[in-house]
């Protein structure tokens, strides 16, 4: 499919997830492209290419992504590869990934000519609230997106299998909503559906008290906090909490 507006859905496989003490040693793209019917769909434009992080891999690491040493000694460091793929300029609209801050940390906006993000784990939750959950693969699992072809998707983290899967769920969030609106969810911090952690596990926010609530927005998660936040507006604008921001933040 040709189209002059593109998304570029990555996916990295890394030592770690602290640059610059870690390094990519796998990177894998998929395209997503505005048709001639107004709908997006993936394209033909994919790739996966081992990347040598110029350091070793931890086994602790190897143990998820099960890329060795020797795999990737004579591939193209990151600077040699990165540019290439994160900028097919003109066309590309924005890049996207699933949980994007860790990709964002490897692909800076020097790499990326400053590109907008979209974040699907981010958009998950906006679009798909009642999922179990929001990970890669239970999001494959619980919508089963059209045209996925299983094998394809697999070994899961994997750089392109991945990047596979996250694309059907971008081309459908971006068949829901606007890229202005992905790009804007993704740019504010996760709207959590569910408390996940403590006594009020599993509830959604409307349904714990205002004590649990108020210890909420002073949690360490941004996610949390934001989430918090939100359903702190909420019952004040209701009008049945009488309480203002500054009185929920002295609870």
């Amino acid at each position: 499919m040709a189209s002059d507006r593109i998304i570029r859905v990555i996916d990295l496989e890394t030592t770690g997830s602290a640059p610059p003490a870690h390094g990519v040693c796998e990177i894998g793209w998929q395209d997503v492209a505005l048709g001639s019917s107004g709908r997006w769909e993936l394209t033909d434009e994919h790739g996966g290419i081992l990347v040598n992080p110029g350091r070793p891999i931890p086994p602790v690491t190897q143990a998820v992504h099960h890329i060795l040493d020797e795999q990737v000694a004579d591939a193209p460091y990151w600077h040699d590869v990165a540019r290439q793929v994160l900028d097919p300029w003109p066309r590309r609209v924005a890049l996207a990934a699933h949980r994007a801050d860790f990709e964002q940390q490897f692909c800076t906006a020097p790499l990326t000519r400053g590109a907008d993000w979209i974040c699907t784990w981010k958009c998950a939750m906006r679009l798909w609230p009642d999922s179990p959950s929001f990970s890669n693969q239970m999001l494959r699992y619980w919508r089963r997106p059209d045209g996925l072809i299983h094998e394809r998707g697999l070994p899961v983290h994997r750089a392109f299998p991945d990047a596979y899967v996250t694309a059907h769920h971008l081309r459908d969030m971006l068949n829901e909503a606007s890229i202005a609106q992905l790009i804007e969810w993704s740019n504010l911090p996760g709207l959590l559906p569910r408390v996940r952690v403590g006594p009020d596990r599993g509830k959604e926010w409307n349904e714990i008290d205002d004590e649990s609530l108020a210890r909420f927005l002073h949690d360490r998660d941004p996610d949390v906090r934001y989430t918090a936040e939100q359903e702190a507006q909420r019952r004040g604008e209701g009008g049945y909490v009488g309480r203002s921001a500054e009185d929920w933040l002295l609870l």
